[in-house]
């Protein structure tokens, strides 16, 4: 079944608003956009589920790359489903970087239950 177009967009504003706050770094907003949180790092087997676990994640990350900034490349609708291509890009032990990603947001109806992560292993912006 095909989600209505004032559904896609209720999704797509849910999505951007998440990569946004990711972006000024404001991390209690970006795990409050999911309804239940729970993000897996598919490159490391890493699951990180409920709000402690994922705002830990984006501790360690931020420590780790604290100019980590995504660019939005391509965004695509599924049935249950927002698909976003994206440009991570920053600085890890002084040495800049750029990586190309992929990341499914993964919807029961309006509420965001979940993100997985599609990327290069050895990716410095995906181990924290």
């Amino acid at each position: 079944m095909t989600a209505s177009k004032s559904l896609r967009a209720l999704r797509e504003a849910l999505v951007l608003e998440h990569l946004e706050s990711e972006n000024e770094h404001e991390f209690a907003a970006a795990v409050a956009a999911f309804d239940h949180p729970r993000c897996e790092v598919v490159a490391t087997g890493e699951v990180f589920e409920g709000a402690p676990a994922l705002a830990g994640y984006y501790a360690r990350a931020h420590a780790a790359c604290p100019d980590r900034r995504s660019r939005l490349l391509e965004l695509h609708h599924a049935d249950d489903a927002v698909i976003v291509e994206l440009a991570l890009d920053g600085t890890r032990a002084g040495v800049p970087f750029s990586t190309r990603m992929t990341a499914f947001f993964v919807f029961e109806g309006a509420r965001l239950v979940g993100k997985r992560l599609y990327g290069d292993t050895h990716a410095p912006a995906l181990t924290g």
